[in-house]
């Protein structure tokens, strides 16, 4: 399915009912991304997927450049078009840059947010791994080694050496030789050097639930423990010796966090 939003097209799909949880891709990711967990995630909700300008099957943005601004824009036309007063508000990585951003500045159309992996600003280390991956961004090999090994922890990638191979020679010899999927994630990347929502996460009235790996390192679980003293209804789960690719490393705990958080009706309890 698809919507018009900036005279571009927009991929977007749905599955299940009930209540409706919109999932962010991380920056490499589409909607296709989903596919081994989309039937536990829609079991007993309404999983909505979406491309970001620049992923899978929405429009390329090359006009100008453009910020998380514009993503953020995405998911509220998203939900407008769906006709969606409110919903649970996830992410990963890029994507749960994105989701909080939405959420500081759209606080009444977030039900519950749910971020996985993400931190509240581009600081030097993110902004240097950024640099790294534009400047491989011409050679698949070199990019392939510059970006995906370090989203694993050591445990994960180690114990998976056929896996590995597998998947290193299907991104090296099939999607970083794209030139056109390249152009965009040097876009997605570049989208993200002035990111900075320190002083909105303030605005988020959604009760919220950061996950954190522990060995995650590309967005280290310190930073993420300073997002949850910014948010007031917020909490945090440290996930142990696992990577930035919660989705791929622990994928039933991934998804039990998504459908527990959004579903469950506890507001506490006396003792």
């Amino acid at each position: 399915m698809q919507f018009e939003f900036k005279n571009k097209k927009v991929h977007f799909e749905t599955h299940g009912r009930g209540k409706p949880i919109v999932l962010l891709n991380g920056i490499m990711m589409s909607t296709l991304s989903w596919t081994p967990l989309v039937g536990a995630l829609s079991a007993n909700n309404q999983l909505i997927l979406v491309d970001f300008f620049d992923q899978g099957q929405s429009d390329k943005y090359t006009h100008e450049p453009y910020g998380v601004d514009l993503q953020v824009s995405v998911v509220e036309a998203l939900l407008d078009h769906l006709a969606l007063e409110k919903a649970v508000i996830a992410g990963i990585s890029y994507g749960g840059n994105v989701a909080y951003k939405f959420a500081a500045c759209f606080p009444g159309r977030v039900e519950r947010l749910i971020v996985f992996n993400a931190l509240a600003k581009s600081g030097a280390w993110l902004g240097d791994l950024g640099k790294g991956w534009v400047m491989s961004a011409s050679d698949p090999a070199q990019f392939y080694y510059t970006t995906i090994p370090i989203i694993y922890s050591q445990e994960f990638y180690n114990s998976r050496p056929d896996w590995v191979k597998v998947r290193r020679d299907f991104l090296v010899g099939q999607v970083f030789t794209n030139r056109e999927w390249m152009d965009s994630i040097v876009r997605l990347t570049q989208s993200m050097d002035d990111y900075d929502v320190e002083d909105l996460l303030c605005n988020i009235t959604a009760k919220t639930l950061i996950v954190a790996s522990e060995t995650d390192g590309i967005t280290p679980a310190y930073e993420q423990y300073k997002v949850r003293d910014r948010i007031k209804d917020s909490e945090l789960v440290l996930l142990p010796g696992v990577g930035h690719a919660t989705m791929f490393e622990k994928p039933a705990l991934f998804v039990s966090l998504i459908t527990g958080f959004a579903n469950s009706c506890i507001e506490g309890m006396v003792v």
